[in-house]
């Protein structure tokens, strides 16, 4: 009796909330996580390039990372009004904001990766024959992969938060749950839906921080367990320590 009534006393946590809703919460989640992976894909696609360029020199770097902290500088509320006439009440609107605002992150992380990758490395490529595409896709962005990824969380798990303004042109996920029940005080759907915003940010980084894991398996090498004592004072595995050649550089 008192799970029934749980939506009568507006109590926070009320489970028969969430079973009379599923279909609305279930909804509203996957808009959610349609918005947000869309928006990151296209952060990303954009972020490369501007990158790039940003790379050539400080000409170019100067007004690329300037207007990408601009656009991050402007409120969600002021930036969807901007976009309004163009895009109209739409999804494109809020994934157009979304994008903008995950430029910020990606284009740094992207440019800091390149600019991180070792010169004779490169050097070495182009000797083996490597062209600027095929250095760029086999060699660059491969050993650029840590600092872009790590970018990719971050923009996520931001991305994620900012999809809940989308509520004030009715595509924000979860947020066109939170915004109503706020102003009429219903606390069981104010706390549902946070809690399942939350959790979405928290999978989305436990997944890429698995796929980060996956794709760079380098960036391991220091977590491996060192060699046992007695292991390590027998002569055959001196004489192969001081043979074997040192360890690779992280990229």
């Amino acid at each position: 009796m008192a799970a029934q009534n749980c939506l009568v006393a507006n109590d926070w946590i009320c489970w028969d909330y969430v079973t009379s809703r599923s279909q609305e919460l279930t909804d509203a989640t996957l808009e959610h996580i349609w918005i947000t992976g869309v928006s990151v894909l296209i952060g990303i696609a954009v972020s490369v390039p501007l990158a790039l360029l940003a790379r050539r020199g400080r000409h170019w770097a100067a007004p690329v990372l300037g207007l990408t902290t601009l656009l991050y500088t402007i409120p969600s509320l002021a930036m969807f009004s901007l976009l309004l006439p163009v895009f109209g009440l739409s999804a494109a609107l809020v994934v157009t904001g979304l994008v903008l605002y995950s430029l910020t992150i990606l284009v740094r992380n992207v440019l800091a990766g390149l600019e991180a990758v070792p010169e004779d490395v490169r050097e070495a490529a182009r000797g083996m024959g490597y062209g600027p595409g095929r250095l760029l896709w086999q060699v660059e962005l491969p050993l650029a992969l840590p600092a872009l990824l790590a970018g990719v969380r971050i923009a996520t798990v931001s991305t994620v938060a900012l999809t809940t303004v989308g509520s004030i042109v009715g595509k924000g996920g979860l947020g066109n749950l939170i915004a109503p029940a706020v102003n009429s005080s219903f606390k069981a759907q104010v706390l549902t839906a946070s809690v399942l915003c939350v959790l979405l940010a928290l999978v989305a980084d436990l997944l890429l921080l698995g796929v980060q894991r996956l794709l760079t398996p380098w960036t391991r090498a220091g977590a491996r367990p060192a060699a046992s004592p007695s292991a390590s004072s027998s002569p055959s595995s001196s004489a192969a320590s001081a043979s074997a050649p040192a360890p690779a550089k992280e990229a």
